[in-house]
C-alpha cells in the first residue's frame, strides 16, 4: 500500500491540510541544498548534478560518518519504475568512484573547500582515505511511488541492496506551505545492508551480530566489561542501529583499530542513558552515575536523536584491550551494530570461535 501522510490543523475542531505540490520539482533540490537535515542532519553533501554515465546527471550525492557514500535520486518526472532504474544504473556508476574524483567532485561543489577538513568538522572523525567509498546506499526522493515500486525497493533492501525511499509531501497552510519527510523502509535496516554494498561474495546472513565499541573519552571498554553493557551515541546514525538487536542474540565486539575484543549474548533491548541502569556490589544505580571514565555523551542527555544508548549483555568472553584479536582479512565495519552477509564475516567469525572458547557458554 502506497506511504502517505495526512495532517490536521490543531483546534477544538481539526482541520485537514489539503495537499498541493511545489511550483517546481527543482525547488525540492535547492530546498535541500540549503538544509540538508531535510534528508539526514548524518549526511554531509558532497556533490550535485554530477555526470554519470552517457552524461546522465545524478542530482545529489552525500557522505556518511563511515565514509560510505549516499546517492540521492529526485524522481521529478520520470515513471515511478524508471527512477528506480536508473537510481541502480547510477550506484553503478558511484561504486567505482575513486578517493580522488571524489575529493574533488566536493571541491567543484563546496566552491573550493577540503572534504577532509568538513568531513572532521561534521562526524569529529578523521576521514581515512582507505575507507571512503566502501559502501554506498540509494535513497529515491518522490512525493509518492506506486505499489509495485515500494514492493521492489522492499524487496532488494532485504536481499542486501541498501536502497530506501523518502517521501516529501506538501500541504497548504493558509498563506504557506508545509513539508513533511516519511521514509519507506525503517532507516536502520538500509544503513545495515549498505555495510555489505562493496563485496561480491554476499551469502545468507549466519546470525552472528557485529559491533564497534569505539574505546575513547566518550566510552570505555574497560567499564563496558565490568557492567555488561556496549553503547553507542553522538547522533542516530551511531546510536539506531542498536535496535538491530534482540535479547538471546550473540553480538561479536570489536574496538576499531584495536581488534576484537569480546563476545556477548544480548540480554536487553537498547536504552537511552537517561534510563539505563547498572548493578555495583551493592545496588542497582543508574549508568551515568556510575560511570566515570567516559563522557558517554552526557551533554546530549535530554536529546533523543544524539543521546547515548546502551544495551545490556551478558560477557560469554572478554579480552583486555592489549589482547585483542586482530588478523589479517578480518572483518571490520564503522556501523555500531550490523548484520554482515559477506563471506569475510563468516570466516572472521569461524577464526574468532578457535580464539573465544566460551564464545557459545550458556
Amino acid at each position: 500500500m502506497p506511504v502517505r501522510t495526512h495532517l490536521w490543523k490543531v483546534g477544538v475542531k481539526p482541520k485537514a491540510l489539503q495537499e498541493t505540490r511545489l511550483e517546481t520539482e527543482k525547488l525540492l533540490e535547492e530546498m535541500i541544498i540549503q538544509q540538508p537535515s531535510m534528508l539526514s542532519g548524518e549526511w554531509l553533501l558532497i556533490g550535485q548534478q554530477e555526470r554519470t554515465f552517457n552524461n546522465q546527471p545524478l542530482d545529489l550525492l552525500a557522505i556518511a560518518p563511515d565514509a560510505s557514500l549516499v546517492l540521492i535520486e529526485l524522481k521529478r518526472d520520470k515513471t515511478p519504475r524508471e527512477v528506480t532504474s536508473q537510481a541502480l544504473d547510477y550506484a553503478s556508476w558511484v561504486e567505482n568512484l575513486k578517493p580522488e574524483k571524489i575529493i574533488e567532485m566536493y571541491r567543484r561543489f563546496s566552491k573550493g573547500r577540503e572534504l577532509a577538513e568538513d568531513f572532521f568538522n561534521k562526524f569529529q572523525r578523521q576521514l581515512i582515505e582507505e575507507e571512503l567509498n566502501q559502501n554506498h546506499q540509494i535513497i529515491i526522493v518522490a512525493a509518492e511511488l506506486d505499489t509495485s515500486t515500494e514492493r521492489i525497493i522492499s524487496y532488494l533492501n532485504q536481499r542486501s541492496v541498501a536502497i530506501n525511499a523518502l517521501f516529501f509531501q506538501v500541504f497548504d497552510n493558509g498563506d504557506e506551505k508545509i513539508i513533511s519527510r516519511t521514509w519507506l523502509l525503517d532507516p536502520i535496516e538500509t544503513q545495515s545492508a549498505a555495510s555489505n554494498t562493496r563485496s561480491n561474495n554476499l551469502e545468507p546472513w549466519n546470525g552472528e551480530f557485529y559491533c564497534s565499541f569505539g574505546d575513547s573519552s566518550a566510552r570505555s571498554w574497560a567499564e563496558a566489561k565490568k557492567y555488561g553493557f556496549i553503547c553507542g551515541g553522538g547522533g542516530a546514525w551511531y546510536s539506531r542501529t542498536l535496535q538491530l538487536l534482540s535479547p538471546g542474540d550473540r553480538v561479536w565486539v570489536k574496538v576499531p583499530g584495536v581488534g576484537f575484543v569480546g563476545v556477548a549474548r544480548v540480554t536487553n533491548e537498547a536504552l537511552p542513558a537517561a534510563e539505563f541502569t547498572v548493578t555495583t556490589d551493592t545496588e542497582e544505580k543508574p549508568a551515568l552515575e556510575v560511570l566515570t571514565e567516559g563522557s558517554y555523551h552526557r551533554e546530549f542527555l535530554d536529546d533523543e536523536e544524539k543521546c547515548e544508548y546502551f544495551v545490556s549483555v551478558e560477557w560469554l568472553e572478554t579480552k583486555e584491550l592489549d589482547e585483542a584479536i586482530q588478523e589479517v582479512g578480518m572483518f571490520g565495519n564503522q556501523n555500531t551494530v550490523c548484520k554482515p552477509t559477506t563471506s569475510k564475516w563468516r570466516s572472521t567469525v569461524t577464526r574468532l570461535q578457535r580464539r573465544f572458547p566460551n564464545y557459545n557458554s550458556n
